[in-house]
């Protein structure tokens, strides 16, 4: 690159480019525009991509209609030395076109572009800062440029550098850009405010009754308070834009004036060069410096409404947007939900201590930049019978890491008992049906990199899907059926198994303490697995969970969750649901069952909770703000107990005093 630096300027310098590329015409007569263009001016002649890749596509189609393609009007200069070309294209389109062409491809010179490092992506971005700020109006810190190329390099992975990079520069500038010419989010919220006080001021003013008229007054008081406010903030808001708006032409002014002066040098006017240097151009300056001194001196005050630096921060939001992962820098709140990762994950996922550990320290050392960039976030293998939490664990993993349970990608293995099937992960093979479509894994993750990816029953799948799992799980990567690497670098990865489901059911009938049986449960199952899964296999997986069965304790807090989140949503109907600790532990009984764990939990309530509250809202007896209390009758043992379940309504004056577990 230094020697190409010193012969290019030589020459003058063509870049031809195409504004009405049209199907007749092939691009052939456009290229032989820029070829006479750089013959007459013994040019070096530039063909961007774009451009480049309708000369490469026009060579076939030249080819097979007879006409004088383009490759042909290039081959005799290029070959006599009369013409200086330099064509950009991928390397799809060259394997595509140029190389079927020998003739063509021996006449040029192939250099190889990789993309640049991060460091060289910095020093791109601080090149191009300027033009940016000038473009949106705005500044951009350099720790802003040091995220934007470090987030896209690591997040990032289907584009390259530096386009990912200054595409996050450009975005984050343009967001602030319309937060500076928009409203404030505090002066909006209060706007909106006031128009929904106005709109119920309107309904108010026509009732008689003393409440309303109480309302109504207290309504005006809050009104007034609030347009206030809306009042102050406006001005200051108005105030704060015009002190931007006018630093923001100024500069603008500046940049004009300096186009101005490089063209009179250019021009050898020395007399205009220096009269707008220094002068036009020195005044200017002292009219940005007041202005930026104002406005230093308004946001000194501390009512300053705008912000007009791109920070880092900024960076990592619009890094979040395009992922949907929450990009952060370990910011206090962010460490302290890391430290209580494990009551978090508890409040969806009852007992199974050892499991909700084993995944919060993987992601913790994940979140803390301590786990191999190149692999998964994490890898666990999930081992317990049925309906003991192992999807719901995952699925509460998918909804803390990627604020959503969207993010579990759920892969039944069952589907993949036959050998043919592996194909469906992957993709079809060339010529095949369903080749375009891409594989069930492989396309979602390439969509949606940042993801909980859910292998359900392994043990299931045939033996040749885990040839796939081997890279996936080793190099956090795999290929699809059409040649595109997807990462899984940013993936946590589950597999679930029954094996040894038997054998932990066995355990619920020993005497030793939980801890003690725990150890020599997941030994055993362990073992079993080694016996089931080749072992170059199980090294790769990060960590081995056994799930322990519930007991009738852990079975109680799950129905307690089931009836909160039922709880929820009868509120949108307005209905207040209450229960009883003996309705919850009747409803604990009815739904225990070693062999199915917490299965059964959500059927009881089904049908005995949740059908008899749809009946009486159809009949009319639960009506909006009614509450709703589940019990159980105590004063008859020997009726079956499915039959001392009540669910009845509350008088208004009851509710307080009813004993309820929930309150």
């Amino acid at each position: 690159m230094s020697d190409l630096q010193y012969k290019i300027p030589l020459y003058k310098i063509v870049i031809y480019i195409s504004k009405c590329l049209s199907s007749h015409l092939h691009g052939s007569i456009h290229v032989s525009m820029a070829i006479g263009s750089s013959l007459q001016y013994n040019a070096l002649c530039i063909l961007p991509s774009y451009v480049y890749g309708s000369l490469v596509d026009d060579l076939c189609v030249g080819a097979t209609s007879g006409a004088m393609d383009a490759g042909n009007l290039l081959k005799p200069m290029l070959g006599r030395g009369e013409l200086r070309c330099i064509g950009a294209t991928t390397l799809t389109e060259y394997r595509k076109y140029i190389e079927k062409d020998p003739a063509l491809e021996r006449r040029f010179q192939q250099v190889f572009c990789d993309q640049p490092s991060v460091e060289d992506t910095i020093s791109i971005l601080r090149g191009l800062r300027e033009r940016y700020e000038l473009h949106h109006g705005v500044k951009i810190s350099d720790s802003a440029l040091v995220a934007a190329a470090v987030l896209a390099d690591r997040y990032i992975t289907d584009r390259f550098l530096p386009d990912k990079a200054i595409d996050l520069v450009d975005e984050a500038a343009a967001k602030l850009k319309m937060e500076i010419t928009s409203k404030p989010t505090e002066l909006d919220e209060i706007d909106r405010a006031v128009i929904k006080l106005e709109m119920e001021k309107l309904s108010l003013k026509n009732d008689t009754d003393k409440a309303s008229k109480e309302r109504l007054s207290k309504l005006e008081n809050d009104l007034a308070l609030l347009k206030q406010k809306q009042k102050e903030l406006t001005e200051l808001w108005e105030h704060e834009k015009v002190l931007m708006t006018r630093i923001r032409s100024i500069k603008e002014e500046i940049d004009r004036v300096n186009q101005e002066v490089e063209s009179a040098e250019r021009e050898y006017n020395l007399n205009r060069a220096a009269e707008l240097k220094y002068g036009t151009l020195m005044t200017l300056q002292r009219q940005l410096d007041v202005a930026e001194k104002d406005l230093a001196e308004f946001r000194k005050s501390g009512h300053s409404l705008l912000r007009e630096e791109v920070t880092d921060l900024d960076i990592a939001e619009i890094v979040s947007k395009w992922t949907g992962i929450p990009v952060s820098n370990l910011q206090q709140s962010e460490r302290d939900k890391l430290v209580k990762l494990e009551e978090v994950l508890h409040k969806r996922v009852v007992g199974q201590d050892m499991a909700v550990k084993a995944v919060a320290d993987a992601i913790r050392r994940s979140r803390a930049g301590l786990s191999d960039p190149n692999r998964p976030i994490a890898s666990f293998m999930f081992m317990g019978p049925t309906g003991v939490g192992k999807t719901e664990l995952a699925k509460a993993l998918a909804s803390y890491l990627f604020n959503t349970e969207n993010a579990l990608v759920r892969i039944d293995m069952s589907e993949y008992m036959e050998k043919h099937a592996v194909s469906r992960l992957v993709g079809a093979p060339p010529g095949y049906v369903g080749y375009e479509e891409g594989g069930q894994l492989t396309e979602v993750v390439r969509r949606r990199p940042y993801s909980v990816v859910l292998f359900d029953e392994i043990e299931k799948a045939h033996h040749d899907v885990f040839n796939i799992l081997l890279q996936l799980l080793d190099d956090g990567r795999i290929t699809d059926s059409q040649g595109r690497t997807v990462s899984f670098t940013n993936s946590v990865v589950i597999m679930t198994s029954n094996i040894g489901s038997n054998y932990i059911l066995e355990t619920l009938s020993t005497k030793d303490s939980k801890e003690a049986v725990y150890e020599i449960m997941k030994n055993q199952v362990i073992e079993l697995a080694r016996q089931t899964f080749r072992p170059e296999f199980l090294n790769r997986i990060d960590e081995y969970i056994v799930f322990q069965p519930l007991d009738s304790n852990e079975i109680n807090k799950i129905v307690e969750i089931q009836l909160n989140r039922l709880k929820e949503r009868l509120k949108q109907k307005k209905i207040d649901l209450h229960y009883t600790k003996e309705a919850l532990e009747l409803l604990g009984k009815l739904g225990f069952d070693p062999n199915f764990g917490a299965r059964p939990v959500k059927r009881v309530i089904q049908r005995l909770v949740e059908n008899e509250i749809a009946m009486g809202i159809l009949r009319g007896e639960f009506n909006e703000d009614d509450s709703v209390v589940v019990d159980a009758d105590p004063s008859d043992k020997d009726i079956p107990p499915h039959k001392r379940l009540l669910i009845k309504k509350l008088d208004r004056d009851s509710v307080m005093d009813a004993m309820v577990a929930n309150d």
